[in-house]
């Protein structure tokens, strides 16, 4: 094959326009220019066409890989796919990886070390619930695994069960106000021992007149719905029922049903 001279170099936006004997075009990049000082008039063999199209896939991928890490810190899977979006072949994008991996631009481990660290200084969230978000990104489980047990969530859990004792404290029965908060922290991601461990150094008891009050209003809004639709023992059983799994101790519900009816 014969050589080829460059006819034309014309910038556009981000990528430079190279054309050939005024027939083939290519786009590269500003560092493709420098690194094979490429200037008009001079000839370019098919050997090294071949190795400007290669770097110049190369130089565009990376390009593109650290505009898309400037925004904020990305996983090795969230750069890899995006490349893959932005039409890089999966060659070419391995060895940006493994250039930005060298250089430190992503790397996995410090990811999940500032994901964790965040989440312990302003977040609310267990291990098992880090741990799905870690795997949305790519991060594999071992190297997951690795990291989360090396934290101490008592501190996240304890601040999560004050925060959710002062929202739901007076407005449910003790036994449901215990639930209710271990409910909470198993929904974040914590574990059940861990929950109940710090649950039981809370506070809860609340005073004889609020409970009574609280089963009152309860029972008033139970017998509402329940009254339309039978009565007697009926009605009976089912406002026990009612009341008992929305927290009531069996024996206040007892002596309440007895006034009420």
């Amino acid at each position: 094959m014969i050589n080829m001279k460059i006819s034309k170099i014309e910038k556009k936006k981000r990528l430079y326009l190279l054309e050939l004997d005024y027939t083939e075009k290519l786009y590269v990049t500003e560092d493709t220019i420098v690194t094979f000082m490429l200037s008009k008039d001079m000839e370019i063999s098919p050997e090294l066409l071949n190795e400007i199209k290669v770097f110049a896939q190369f130089s565009h991928g990376k390009n593109l890989a650290l505009y898309y890490i400037s925004f904020q810190v990305r996983t090795k899977k969230q750069v890899i796919d995006y490349l893959h979006k932005n039409d890089i072949d999966k060659t070419t994008i391995d060895h940006i990886v493994n250039d930005l991996e060298a250089n430190h631009w992503i790397d996995d481990t410090k990811y999940i070390e500032t994901y964790l660290r965040q989440n312990i200084l302003s977040g609310d969230k267990g291990p098992h619930v880090l741990k799905q978000k870690l795997l949305q990104k790519g991060i594999s489980p071992s190297l997951i695994d690795r990291h989360l047990t090396h934290y101490d969530y008592s501190p996240l859990v304890e601040k999560l069960a004050t925060k959710l004792l002062s929202k739901y404290q007076g407005k449910l029965p003790e036994k449901a106000l215990k639930d209710k908060i271990i409910q909470s922290i198993l929904t974040k991601g914590f574990s059940y021992d861990l929950a109940k461990s710090v649950v039981g150094e809370l506070q809860l008891e609340q005073d004889q007149e609020l409970n009574n009050h609280l089963l009152t209003k309860e029972l008033a809004k139970q017998h509402r719905k329940f009254s339309k639709k039978c009565d007697g023992y009926e009605l009976q059983q089912r406002l026990f029922q009612a009341l008992y799994r929305k927290g009531f101790e069996a024996d206040a519900i007892n002596q309440a049903l007895r006034e009420y009816l």
